[in-house]
């Protein structure tokens, strides 16, 4: 909180926000044996094979916004899973394509549906998924997410001591 707030500021709420909604799918896909940021990696996938891409590590963590270590982490025990497959890139030996397998797909297929029936509860106080509310609070978070973050300061006198 900052010091002339009385009240939460909103990056803490964005925070909470985002923790709850974490737990919340977490709970709800792990009986498919997914964990959210394992979904998070196959629904995206999903949707991008749907679009007719086959997409790398790379083009994956930047579409999801994870770093592409943890991405890698993530595809290599979707693929242990038998959930995706990892191939070389024919056209960049260094990149590695994903695709989801049959068995991927129609884990997929559930998970999506069973986070859609969630965010449909959790957006019920906003009017439910397509509710005006909902699109406008869409809008506003798609606005913040758009901005690129700026370069790290260097430690100086003016960030010593500085609280996020």
């Amino acid at each position: 909180m900052s010091k002339d707030s009385t009240g939460p500021t909103p990056g803490f709420l964005v925070w909470r926000l985002a923790n709850k909604w974490r737990v919340a799918v977490d709970r709800a896909v792990a009986p498919l044996g997914l964990t959210h940021a394992q979904y998070s990696l196959v629904a995206s996938l999903h949707g991008m094979q749907r679009a007719g891409e086959r997409p790398s590590q790379r083009r994956l963590a930047d579409h999801t916004g994870l770093e592409a270590l943890y991405v890698s982490k993530l595809a290599r025990a979707l693929e242990s899973a038998g959930l995706i497959e990892r191939t070389r890139d024919p056209r960049d030996p260094r990149a590695v394509q994903l695709a989801l397998t049959d068995q991927g797909l129609a884990v997929t297929r559930q998970a999506v549906a069973v986070v859609q029936q969630l965010h449909q509860q959790l957006l019920e106080p906003l009017g439910g998924l397509d509710a005006p509310r909902t699109r406008a609070f869409t809008d506003e978070l798609t606005t913040l997410l758009d901005v690129p973050l700026a370069p790290s300061l260097p430690n100086d006198d003016s960030t010593q001591g500085a609280t996020p």
